[in-house]
């Protein structure tokens, strides 16, 4: 997701993996549940034996084309039913079958009722196109500063101008906001705890980027405690992304009921990646890759990915104002389109990038 996700699978990990191997606004309902027993991490048994149900996941993070960030995609102003049913129809007929999707905090707090609704009905039209869903709570990336109501227009050619962390900078220097952040999420997954059409809750994408390091351990390790004390029917995970963040990459791996990753490199370097997640013995699902400037495609990871048995969601299923089809350090301010689509299948008008690309892809989920 961002331009720090692509760091090599060096040695320095591989230590790290080994280590861990060894240890209308309406004010927000209070909906503090009590506290409750911190439930284990699941056995590696109890986590193979759930992914046995669900097949060979694949899909792509997704936010319709209308939208900017996640506010934009969930506020009630500019919740767009009728994109979101149309492109997930588009990824229907390319054989994906599952879509990870950013909540975020804000857009409860303002209204919590509407928010769950919005999320039910999202749910509703992805099961109608056969696609399930993995939410993510928590995000480290792009913009600090985020506020309710009208989002920002995108800036011309350059990627994620808009897209907002959660919660960003406001904890780090309020931190009652936890409070806020507990009744958030436990309010959100007792109410989707038993819904089979969520894959799992991945809580915190990218912790510690934004140069936040460290700092955001705080958060990770309540967001694990709080999910545990929910305790809903579907796995938590938070992704490992970055060889420079030892002791957060130790928490996620110890504390994640599957493996989930991020990874924008080429086959070789990624497959690294899948040789060392492996030894923990737990599913594993690629939740980020697919940078075409950066020698992560569909034709040299999907397959991979398949052969693996590894849960595949490439960043962006259609071009829009997220702006992701520009690299994230090669903006083009004159707002032309790049000679090489960084992420993305579809454009707005439903046809692909590539026909050899939405080739490939049926035919890598043709019988899976």
């Amino acid at each position: 997701m961002n331009r720090f996700s692509n760091l090599l699978f060096t040695a320095a990990l591989l230590g790290i993996l080994a280590s861990a191997c060894q240890k209308k606004e309406t004010p927000a309902q209070d909906t503090t549940i009590p506290t409750a027993p911190v439930r284990d991490v699941w056995t590696k048994e109890q986590a193979n034996e759930w992914y046995k149900h669900w097949g060979w996941l694949r899909g792509s993070d997704f936010i319709p084309s209308t939208a900017i960030n996640q506010l934009e995609m969930w506020q009630a102003e500019t919740f767009d039913t009728a994109t979101i049913n149309r492109e997930l129809g588009w990824a229907e007929s390319i054989g994906l079958n599952s879509m990870r999707v950013y909540l975020h905090h804000l857009a409860w707090q303002v209204d919590s009722t509407g928010f769950k609704d919005r999320m039910n009905i999202y749910l509703g039209i992805a099961d109608k196109h056969r696609i399930s869903t993995l939410f993510v709570l928590f995000d480290d990336c792009w913009n600090p500063v985020y506020q309710a109501g009208k989002q920002p227009d995108p800036k011309p050619g350059v990627h994620n101008s808009g897209w907002v962390r959660d919660p960003g900078d406001q904890l780090h220097q309020d931190s009652s906001l936890y409070k806020t952040l507990e009744r958030y999420t436990k309010d959100v997954l007792s109410h989707f705890a038993s819904d089979r059409r969520i894959v799992l809750w991945d809580l915190y994408n990218e912790p510690g980027n934004s140069g936040y390091g460290n700092k955001s351990m705080p958060l990770l390790q309540k967001a694990f405690q709080w999910g545990r004390q929910v305790n809903p029917s579907q796995p938590l995970s938070a992704g490992v992304w970055s060889q420079e963040l030892k002791d957060l990459n130790v928490y996620q791996l110890a504390s994640s009921d599957v493996i989930t990753y991020h990874n924008y490199a080429e086959p070789e370097e990624h497959k690294k990646w899948i040789d060392s997640l492996r030894t923990y013995g737990r599913p594993l699902i690629c939740t980020e890759y697919m940078a075409r400037t950066r020698g992560s495609r569909f034709d040299n990871i999907m397959p991979m990915l398949k052969e693996q048995n590894i849960g595949a969601y490439n960043w962006g299923l259609v071009s829009g104002k997220t702006n992701t089809i520009y690299a994230w350090d090669t903006p083009m301010p004159d707002g032309r389109e790049p000679k090489v689509w960084f992420h993305d299948i579809f454009r707005k008008d439903g046809t692909p990038y590539s026909k050899d690309e939405v080739a490939l892809i049926r035919k890598l989920a043709k019988g899976s």
